[in-house]
């Protein structure tokens, strides 16, 4: 059976969560208050997915699913009434996930479990933290964030000058909780064993805590 996910809030951000899981085949209510907004959400979504309604009364929250909810996203513009929204899943109705969006950064430390909130979106903050972390990783790529950005899963590509060029891996002074996954040489997928040697131009695939992202690219990149 899908995934049955509730999102409150149609705007920009519900609407193109809606979409994004459509597509990977969820489950998908979306709640809408603002009567001028449902002729376009229900020009850009299936008329069954929208409800009209408060997402912070339980008559809509029911009439929309949110009993049988996997996990209610309250991505509205209001940091207050996303609030109400998650505390009404996690205590009246237990829903397993809830997800809420921050839109005033001030206001992040209330979204906390105490308010019913396993995962806030706080975009100006990911949009902060992003921006000094490419500035002072170099040409480190990141590919994919775990565990709510407690490690990445990196690529980075052997500089001639650096400190692992030439070197086998049992060699590199690799930083604590790291793990090179793979090695890909020409287009040839290697196992990161102790005896082999890295050689300029070889893309690494490491997998690395937040805290040892900086000392990985200075190993890596350019002495």
């Amino acid at each position: 059976m899908a995934m049955q996910v509730l999102i409150v809030g149609g705007g920009k951000v519900g609407t193109y969560l809606a979409e994004l899981l459509l597509e990977g085949n969820y489950q998908v209510r979306l709640i809408e208050v603002r009567g001028e907004e449902l002729e376009r959400l229900r020009r850009e979504l299936p008329a069954e997915v929208v409800v009209h309604g408060n997402g912070t009364e339980p008559d809509t929250l029911e009439s929309a699913g949110i009993v049988s909810a996997d996990v209610v996203a309250a991505v509205t513009g209001s940091d207050e009434v996303n609030l109400v929204i998650t505390n009404l899943a996690r205590f009246e109705y237990d829903v397993p996930r809830t997800i809420a969006r921050v839109n005033n950064p001030k206001n992040a430390w209330m979204f906390t479990p105490a308010m019913g909130v396993d995962v806030a979106l706080n975009q100006a903050d990911l949009m902060g933290r992003m921006i000094a972390e490419e500035m002072s990783l170099g040409d480190m790529m990141t590919l994919l964030k775990l565990r709510k950005g407690q490690f990445s899963l990196v690529e980075e590509k052997i500089a001639p000058e650096s400190p692992a060029a030439n070197k086998t891996i049992a060699e590199i002074c690799l930083p604590e909780q790291c793990i090179l996954v793979a090695v890909i040489r020409q287009g040839e997928l290697l196992m990161p064993h102790g005896n082999l040697v890295l050689k300029p131009a070889d893309e690494v695939l490491a997998l690395v805590h937040a805290a040892s992202l900086a000392a990985l690219a200075r190993q890596l990149e350019h002495g």
